[in-house]
């Protein structure tokens, strides 16, 4: 017998050698209808797994866990993978895995797969889910899974055994006539997937190296009940109509185009007054708080990121060297090799600490062609981006303020309920070491500190490990957005390795000589994509402080033309951002297109206004709201942006 301690405390003894599905029977028949893998010991296993010591278990389904739709989506990925094979015997398979939001399958064929091919698809799919053709997982040795790839003639799935290393279990899993290289885990049979959606196809290459061949990669999902489906697509349509790319060509925002280089938009006007203002508010924000702001290149020797660690570490994401006289520069993925130098640049008193650096930076980060994405993956970001140079004994304090800060940011300027955040503590992977800086002794330290930070402090967090920078763990907050997603933007991170490796110092009370320890802190992340976020959580529905028109006024006839110039000259003079239609068209007509352009606030002014010096004024969010004085309207609107309030006229 074993001892299985569940995830709720509970310790069930089984016998020696039972599976994970047998034990979910034992507990209960529906738990069992709805087990698609299971957590032992925190790794994740297929429900055939056996259970042969005492041992933690979670049993996962599809509603409690992310592992248990993953298993459920990564057998999906199966039953299209065995539907187009039966249509298109030819196409030869490479992987198919389940990702966050269902599952896509990589194909090389001939065929080019499009839209209309989906329908016969999913049809072939449904046949398959209704054969209920039991998933049978199986073992082979190395040089019979290779023969039986070549056989089947699979040469990508012969690559990937290939470069197994020697000591790897190689197992396949058969459904019917279908046979895939998969470790699983996967449900027991494909009746247990319900409601299936084939959702879009495009090119990927294979291994996501633009040196091999492009592929076609097919997107679905699947549910276990027709109505989370049909949800989860009313979801899709919800999120084509807020994508920020939409909108920002809509609201002629950005652009991007081929001679300048994929993942480098272009801000215009309207663009840039949204960024320009984002950027003065979070500076404001930051001098307030004893920030000193700084300007540094982006070039540097490529020594600078030896020394930094970044050239060992980070070096795939970073764009190639470039040889120059007698150095080799390379553009900067980050700023914090060179606020470490600043720093280093005089001798500092613990008197003078904690040093506040900040810096706007543009930074370029060599993203994946296939990985670009209007203003949310680029690659040139302006980085709101700071670091803390500070004492052991004030980490606690400067850590509590810079999550004071992210809160006032967040919630009270920008207003996300206190709902909506998460915090992460991100450790790192202690099975995968070589990914970060080799000091056990540090990572210790820094991850207890700022664990006790986060209990001192009452915030709830969980733990995620393999999620740290490499330099060092860090406190990432996280988002839920109005698709229901979480995204992390502002971030907060301790580190003891750049001191270190750059040996910066300070001189203590005692005259001796010690090492600072370094926080880095983002508040909005990068401009371009705080902007993307911002873009989809409004709708484009900016508040009036950061429209980039606040105001729209809109004549009525050629009369009122001269009036409503002298309206904006008003307005100009009070900072606000006002435009005149003098257009010669019907006021419901350029009303309209103010609201399409999610303008705040529209003056209407005809004979009545100009007679009595008053404005008509309509809301973008309350429609036509009345009459008033410009100096009642002035006030309204001035006090509205200086508080970063939400439409109150």
């Amino acid at each position: 017998m074993v001892e299985v301690t569940l995830k709720d405390g509970k310790v069930l003894k089984v016998e020696k050698g039972k599976t994970i599905l047998e034990v979910a029977k034992q507990i209960s028949e529906g738990l069992a209808r709805m087990a698609t893998c299971g957590e032992v010991n925190g790794k994740v296993e297929d429900v055939r797994y056996e259970l042969n010591e005492d041992c933690e278990l979670n049993i996962c389904t599809f509603e409690n866990s992310e592992e248990g739709k993953k298993a459920y989506w990564h057998t999906t990925s199966h039953i299209m993978a065995q539907a187009i094979k039966r249509l298109f015997p030819n196409v030869q398979l490479a992987i198919g895995p389940a990702i966050d939001n269902g599952f896509y399958y990589d194909f090389d064929t001939e065929h080019k797969f499009s839209e209309e091919d989906f329908e016969k698809i999913e049809q072939e799919m449904k046949k398959i889910i209704k054969e209920d053709l039991p998933l049978e997982r199986f073992e082979l040795p190395r040089a019979e899974a290779i023969k039986l790839m070549k056989d089947a003639n699979e040469s990508y799935k012969v690559e990937l055994i290939e470069e197994l290393p020697e000591e790897e279990v190689i197992s396949f899993y058969k459904q019917g006539e279908y046979v895939d290289l998969c470790a699983g885990p996967h449900l027991m049979s494909t009746g247990k997937v319900k409601a299936v959606k084939l959702l879009s196809t495009s090119g990927a290459y294979w291994r996501g190296n633009e040196k091999n061949k492009m592929l076609q990669r097919i997107y679905g999902i699947s549910y276990p009940k027709a109505s989370q489906l049909d949800e989860y697509l009313k979801l899709l349509e919800e999120a084509k109509e807020r994508d920020h790319r939409k909108i920002g060509k809509e609201l002629e925002l950005f652009m991007t185009h081929e001679l300048v280089g994929s993942g480098l938009p272009m801000y215009l006007p309207h663009g840039a007054t949204i960024r320009r203002t984002l950027e003065r508010y979070i500076q404001d924000k930051e001098i307030e708080l004893g920030y000193d702001h700084v300007y540094t290149p982006c070039l540097a020797n490529v020594e600078l990121y030896k020394t930094s660690g970044h050239w060992d570490h980070y070096k795939d994401d970073m764009f190639p060297a470039m040889k120059m006289d007698n150095e080799e520069m390379v553009l900067r993925p980050m700023n914090c090799p060179h606020h470490m130098l600043i720093y280093k640049s005089k001798t500092r008193s613990y008197r003078d600490l904690p040093i506040r650096i900040g810096e706007l930076a543009n930074d370029f980060r060599y993203e994946n062609s296939g990985a670009v994405c209007g203003l949310e993956r680029v690659r040139q970001m302006c980085q709101n981006d700071a670091h803390l140079f500070v004492r052991p004994d004030q980490i606690k304090e400067e850590v509590g303020n810079v999550l004071k800060l992210i809160k006032e940011v967040y919630q009270k300027d920008f207003g996300f309920s206190a709902d909506s955040f998460k915090y992460r503590l991100s450790l790192r992977d202690k099975k995968n070491k070589e990914k970060y800086i080799d000091n056990d002794e540090m990572w210790e330290t820094a991850e207890s500190q700022l664990r006790e930070i986060l209990t001192e402090l009452k915030i709830p967090f969980y733990e995620a490990e393999g999620e740290a920078a490499f330099y060092g763990p860090k406190i990432d907050i996280q988002i839920k957005t109005a698709l229901n997603h979480d995204v992390t933007i502002p971030t907060c991170q301790l580190d003891f390795a750049l001191p270190e490796r750059f040996e910066l110092e300070y001189i203590g009370k005692d005259g001796e000589k010690h090492r600072p320890v370094v926080i880095h802190r983002a508040i909005l992340g990068s401009s371009d994509r705080f902007i993307s976020f911002l873009l989809e959580e409004t709708k484009g529905l900016l508040p009036t402080w950061l429209a980039p028109m606040q105001v729209k006024i809109l004549p009525i006839t050629d009369d009122q033309h001269e009036y409503a110039y002298q309206v904006k000259e008003e307005l100009i003079k009070e900072g606000i951002r006002v435009e005149v239609d003098d257009r010669n068209e019907k006021t419901g007509y350029k009303i309209r297109e103010a609201q399409l352009q999610r303008i705040p606030y529209m003056l209407v002014v005809g004979a009545k206004e100009v007679e009595n010096n008053l404005v008509a004024v309509r809301s973008r969010e309350s429609g036509d709201i009345g009459t008033m004085e410009m100096e009642e309207f002035k006030k309204k609107i001035l006090e509205e942006i200086n508080n970063k309030s939400k439409n109150t006229i």
